[in-house]
């Protein structure tokens, strides 16, 4: 048998997006091209909770050894083959620890650490790559910190994992918002009403303002900037009596919060293992001000309201062109630093070049928008100035 370089686990946290699976194709052509092998870690983080360390235990659903085969035919399509959870290890709930270890983990929350470091040696991995945003690689840093080689890829619809300007899955979103949005005019038009789209970021506004800026939306609410419905009634009201078939349309971010509900909105009580709550309800709320405030500023005339959230529609599905290049550019980066000997680094893009930094950093503050720069609060729009040397999409987290 071959001797190996060395062993890479690979593994998806959080959030599907396209872009996922050609970044694990990009990690394990050139690995094992390189004489590595590589074991996807099924589930994230679970796979290495939920292993068991016995070479006659069925750890199909844990993890599997990936080939070329294998990742040529995954590739073509959006999603994670390798599937994925938000298991966070660090604070484990007593009813997710496996039975073998409930004797020893026995608090409501347990850092299960310890034994995912004992799962990574008992699979012999060199380097571990994880891929996902914020909350994953928070914990691919803290096994970092554990001493474990680990080679970060960020991901994330709302981009806003801080030291990039890019994180795999925001191009397929922004586009599908777009081309959705164009879509749903019809409806809006046909019938004379405001076209209230509810779109992704909890904190960041990213995927609401820059589709705003290419012209899908006359409006947009972001997170970073409170907003008092009965502005942007009177602002959509203009927009809709200037067209010409008398509708408007507003994006509105899941984690935006109007001055009347100062609250994100969310779906229900139940918290995942990294703090937060499943979003999603704005949308609803703003069209319901809207057609409610709607007569002040339409002659006494209330008007109707489109509302649509949307979701998984734009994480869905096959990943666009820089959902295809971006992540084979990036499980490359990944390579070359385990080729140097490199770790504790997250891949980014900076600038318009590929570079990396700091895992880090993904510790640090937030990357939102700075609304001073980029967001015009007395328009609720975008500002569209200063463009000479600015990165591909405009705006970024660094100012």
């Amino acid at each position: 048998m071959a001797k190996h370089k060395g062993t890479i686990g690979i593994l998806t946290g959080g959030g599907d997006v396209p872009g996922l699976n050609p970044a694990i194709r990009a990690v394990t052509i050139r690995a094992t091209r390189e004489g590595y092998r590589i074991i996807g870690i099924r589930r994230g983080w679970a796979g290495l909770v939920d292993l068991v360390r016995d070479k006659d235990a069925d750890n199909s659903e844990n993890f599997q050894v990936l080939t070329e085969d294998v990742v040529n035919r995954a590739a073509r399509t959006g999603g994670t083959f390798l599937h994925s959870s938000r298991t966070r290890p660090s604070h484990l709930p007593k009813s997710l620890v496996p039975e073998a270890h409930r004797s020893i983990y026995t608090d409501e929350t347990n850092d299960f650490t310890p034994e995912v470091l004992r799962n990574i040696e008992y699979l012999g991995l060199d380097y571990l790559i994880p891929i996902g945003g914020d909350d994953t690689l928070s914990y691919g840093q803290r096994l970092h910190q554990e001493g474990m080689k680990v080679v970060a890829i960020p991901k994330t619809m709302d981009n806003d994992v801080p030291g990039t300007d890019y994180c795999i899955g925001f191009g397929t979103c922004v586009t599908r918002t777009i081309e959705l949005t164009h879509t749903l005019r019809t409806s809006a038009g046909s019938h004379e009403r405001f076209l209230v789209i509810e779109v992704f970021g909890r904190y960041a506004g990213f995927t609401a303002l820059l589709p705003t800026m290419a012209g899908a939306a006359d409006r947009c609410v972001i997170p970073e900037h409170e907003v008092d419905p009965e502005h942007l009634t009177e602002l959509l009201s203009y927009d809709r009596q200037r067209h010409p078939s008398k509708y408007a349309v507003v994006l509105v971010s899941e984690g935006a919060k109007m001055t009347v509900h100062s609250d994100m909105s969310f779906r229900g009580e139940e918290a995942d293992q990294y703090g937060h709550r499943k979003l999603g309800g704005i949308g609803d709320l703003v069209a319901n001000d809207l057609k409610r405030l709607s007569p002040k500023y339409n002659n006494g005339h209330q008007v109707n309201v489109v509302s649509q959230r949307l979701g998984y529609l734009v994480r869905c599905g096959d990943p666009d062109a820089l959902d295809s290049i971006v992540p084979m550019a990036f499980g490359n980066l990944a390579l070359d630093l385990i080729l140097s000997n490199t770790s504790g680094r997250l891949v980014s893009l900076h600038d318009g070049k590929y570079t990396n930094v700091p895992i880090d950093l993904v510790m640090g503050t937030k990357k939102v928008v700075n609304v001073e720069e980029f967001y015009n609060t007395e328009r609720l729009r975008p500002f569209y100035k200063s463009f000479n040397q600015r990165p591909t999409f405009i705006m970024t987290g660094d100012g």
